[in-house]
This record gives C-alpha cells, sequence and structure tokens, in this order.
C-alpha cells in the first residue's frame, strides 16, 4: 500500500510539474515579454492578465494549489533522495542532482517573487507594473538573484519534462530518451533566453 501510494505521488508530482505549472511558467514568462516593448507595452498585458474572468479561481485551484502540491512532495524527494554523483558521474546522475538543487532554489524564488508582487498588490494595494519590476531589479543584488531564480526554475521545468516523458512512458527506448534529451536542452535555452531578456529589458 505505502509504495502504490508512493508510485501515485511521484507520477502526480511529475504531472502538476508539467500541466498546469509548467504551463504557467511558460505563459508567465511569454507575458513578461512586452516587457521588450516598453512600460506601456507590458503595463497592459500586466492589466490583461489582472483583469481575466474567474482570475481568484484560476490563481487557487490551477497554479497555487498544483504548485503547493509540487512545491511540497519536491522538497520531500530532494532531502530523502540518495545523490552520488561523487561516485557515479554520470549525465543523468548529475541532472538528478541539478534537478534537486535547481528545485529548492525555484522554491525560494518563486516564494519571494510572491511575496514582493502578488502579495505585496493584495496586502498593500501596490500596482504590479513596470515600474515596480525596474525599482526591484535596479539594486544589483535583486537583479541576479532574478537571473539564478528564473534560470534553476526554467531549468527545472525543462529537465522535469524529460523525467515526466519517462515516469509516463512516452519515452521507453534509450534512443527515444536521447532525443528527448536534445529537446529539453533546446527548451532550457530558448525560455532562458526569454527570461534573461525580460529582465534586461525591465532596467535597460
Amino acid at each position: 500500500m505505502a509504495n502504490n501510494r508512493e508510485f501515485f505521488n511521484r507520477r502526480l508530482h511529475s504531472l502538476l510539474g508539467v500541466i498546469p505549472v509548467g504551463i504557467f511558467l511558460i505563459q508567465h514568462l511569454v507575458v513578461n515579454q512586452f516587457a521588450r516593448g516598453g512600460a506601456e507595452s507590458f503595463n497592459k498585458a500586466a492589466a490583461f492578465m489582472e483583469h481575466l474572468p474567474f482570475r481568484y479561481f484560476l490563481e487557487i485551484f490551477v497554479i497555487f494549489l498544483p504548485l503547493l502540491f509540487h512545491a511540497i512532495y519536491g522538497v520531500y524527494i530532494a532531502f530523502t533522495a540518495k545523490n552520488n554523483v561523487a561516485r557515479y558521474g554520470y549525465f543523468r546522475n548529475w541532472m538528478f542532482f541539478i534537478q534537486r538543487v535547481t528545485g529548492i532554489i525555484t522554491l525560494i524564488f518563486v516564494v519571494w517573487h510572491v511575496w514582493e508582487t502578488r502579495l505585496a498588490n493584495l496586502f498593500y494595494g501596490t500596482e504590479v507594473n513596470f515600474d515596480m519590476m525596474n525599482t526591484i531589479l535596479s539594486e544589483p543584488f535583486m537583479f541576479w538573484f532574478y537571473v539564478v531564480g528564473v534560470v534553476s526554475a526554467i531549468f527545472h521545468f525543462a529537465n522535469g519534462l524529460w523525467s515526466f516523458c519517462v515516469s509516463w512512458g512516452l519515452t521507453v527506448t534509450p534512443r527515444s530518451q536521447k532525443v528527448v534529451t536534445y529537446v529539453t536542452i533546446l527548451i532550457f535555452l530558448g525560455l532562458s533566453y526569454v527570461g534573461v531578456s525580460t529582465l534586461f529589458a525591465f532596467v535597460s
């Protein structure tokens, strides 16, 4: 029974990391790209997201609760995993190790980002706009904190796609797993460019 529960939790953890959390990450990165068009462009995109129908329902049940389960169970996996990269320095062992490290970094980053933006808006009525992000990212420490956080989140998602394909039986053969490895590397590089270029756009 315990093994069945563990198997179910890991499959659910993997699924939620891609759908809906991963999809939300991509959507968030795309919307933030409007910052490259200037303050007015970003503010219009942010206002559109703010006024989506059923916004609070979507935030709670499609984003927050799946993210909460993924984060809590992810921490459990990270601290119970047996990392052996020192003895077996294979590529997948390193990916396994980095996946756990970036998971913890991403969790810290997401909590801080939500506090600085969504909760500041909820508690103090601070408007989430271009000027807010410019103020935050104008501090060098915060800028590089965001760079590390964004890249960690993207790596965690991209590498998690590989694990998702394996755990859900989508890639069974070594060849298919190798192909997906290349695909996820391209996804990581592409989304990293999108995310980091957005950060530079806020301070340029």
